[in-house]
């Protein structure tokens, strides 16, 4: 064995008959900052790698005795998750395909220059790091646009360009362990918090009665701007909406569709109350609530949310035909239990043949939202955004709507994926007064002769048809929490904020619960 010690960068374990030939390379290696040993065969490596620990192999393909691929299969039948690189002479796909299948981490092919090793070593032991530290550098840099972005935006198309990129800024500080640069970002988080939620209490009301150009796509527009286009092609279009899904949770889950789809993503803003009573029903149906009351007559009568998306299969239905001006085929599938998703995955092929507009809903991230208030479980597991992130993630990666997904790419068939509406981590009480008949929601109420505590805690709306609401009559008002509060009422504000606070909930004003992602996913061919 050769060894070549220098400053502790990362040590690298070379397995290589032609070991003296090597010495440009473990010298450069050297100079980089790396130790280095050097063994000629695969026992001996085994035999080192069990006294010592390495971060890096680099493994001869062709050794007497013990074949590269030998000893990579002994390394991982001892659970070692060290990084291998295979360094060959052959350029055959077929040693190239059983080293991958193998789960080797990359593969050269001799002869092969210091240089070229340097650089698959530094990608592989210095990547994540030197990426980390660019992304603090950048940061960094680009602090003040960001709060000149924050402090100048006044329209929808503002907050439209900046929230995702502060959603970017969240999951890759987060994925680089910047826990400090977490923390000022959490406060441009919250200025622009603020600021969207004075443009919605502004701006709403024009944007929902067509008074003004610059409003965004809002929930009714999502089938005509979005899910028209395909029908126009023919064949059969796949509309899934998994409920309650924030744009960083999209965010997080894209890099699992990457090998299956080409993703364009735009987005569209979910009606007040952002709820999926309201919400749902007005991208289904393309209509307002006070529409769809008029439209269907008692269809909000009672003041409560149950049962109000339980004809969801017809609201499309007629909303497609009208579309589309002719009858198409429609089918609507609801998840919310595997047992349901292995249902509809035995039935999906027979939408996806004929030309049809398939909906599949998905109710998993909704449930695991409301389950935090109810389970200490489920609370202690996603105590936090970053937390429900990896959760749905978790669960999207092996969901019946991700199978879904891939049998729509198998078959070529394009999926527009939208959500109803997000959520916002919710810590701050906003004490309300409120008659025993208002509705119950945390977010949002609806009663006679509201009154707010604190009048900058929520939007306090007197008239309906501001926000295309049925008009529930003489001395009704309707009340919108803003930014990161929920309602309590006086008499029990400590049972309210006991149980309620560090929730994630819906139904009022943010950019959690408001911007929303609409995809299209074309497969790849």
């Amino acid at each position: 064995m050769t060894s070549v010690p220098s400053a502790d960068k990362g040590r690298i374990l070379w397995v290589d008959d032609e070991v003296d030939l090597l010495r440009p390379h473990t010298i450069l290696l050297m100079q980089s900052g790396y130790h280095v040993d050097a063994v000629m065969n695969g026992n001996d490596a085994l035999e080192l790698l069990e006294a010592e620990s390495y971060d890096l192999v680099l493994l001869d393909e062709q050794m007497p005795g013990l074949r590269g691929i030998e000893v990579l299969t002994e390394i991982r039948r001892r659970g070692r998750r060290v990084p291998v690189v295979m360094v060959t002479k052959s350029e055959a796909d077929s040693t190239m395909h059983e080293a991958i299948g193998r789960e080797v981490d990359d593969y050269i092919v001799k002869p092969t220059s210091p240089r070229q090793v340097l650089s698959v070593v530094t990608r592989l032991l210095a990547g994540k790091r030197l990426r980390h530290e660019r992304i603090a550098r950048d940061f960094s840099a680009g602090f003040g646009d960001l709060r000149q972005a924050i402090s100048s935006a006044s329209s929808w198309k503002d907050y439209a360009a900046l929230y995702p990129q502060l959603i970017e800024w969240e999951l890759g500080l987060e994925s680089a362990g910047e826990a400090d640069l977490l923390g000022i970002l959490s406060t441009l988080q919250t200025d622009a918090r603020r600021g969207f939620c004075d443009l919605v209490c502004h701006r709403y009301s024009s944007w929902v009665n067509e008074e003004t150009a610059d409003g965004p796509p809002l929930s009714v527009d999502v089938l005509p701007e979005f899910l028209k286009p395909m029908m126009t092609l023919g064949g059969p279009s796949l509309l899934m909406i998994i409920d309650c899904l924030r744009l960083d949770q999209w965010r997080a889950m894209l890099p699992l569709l990457d090998p299956f789809f080409e993703v364009e993503e735009g987005l569209h803003a979910s009606i007040l109350p952002t709820a999926t009573p309201f919400s749902r029903n007005a991208i289904f149906s393309g209509l307002f609530p006070d529409e769809l009351e008029e439209r269907r007559p008692g269809w909000y009568a009672g003041g409560e949310v149950e049962g109000f998306n339980s004809f969801e299969d017809e609201l499309l239905r007629d909303h497609v035909k009208e579309l589309a001006g002719r009858e198409i085929p429609t089918h609507y599938e609801k998840v919310f239990s595997a047992e349901q998703g292995e249902g509809m995955l035995r039935r999906l092929p027979g939408y996806l043949t004929e030309d049809s507009v398939t909906a599949l809903v998905f109710g998993f991230v909704d449930l695991l939202t409301h389950g935090r208030s109810e389970s200490r479980l489920i609370w202690e597991v996603a105590r936090d955004a970053a937390a429900l992130r990896s959760l749905t993630v978790t669960w999207f990666e092996r969901s019946t709507a991700f199978a879904a997904l891939r049998e729509a790419a198998a078959r070529g068939v394009s999926v527009l994926l939208t959500t109803d509406h997000g959520s916002i981590h919710c810590n701050r009480p906003a004490t309300i007064f409120a008659r025993r008949d208002a509705t119950a929601n945390l977010r949002y109420k609806f009663g006679r002769d509201l009154r707010l505590e604190d009048p900058g805690s929520a939007m306090l709306v007197t008239q309906a048809r501001e926000l295309r609401l049925p008009d529930r009559g003489y001395n009704n008002n309707y009340a919108l929490c803003r930014d990161d509060r929920y309602f309590v009422y006086p008499t029990k504000l400590r049972e309210y904020q006991g149980r309620y606070r560090d929730s994630f909930l819906h139904g009022g004003i943010s950019p959690e619960e408001m911007i929303l992602p609409v995809a299209l996913l074309s497969p790849k061919t």
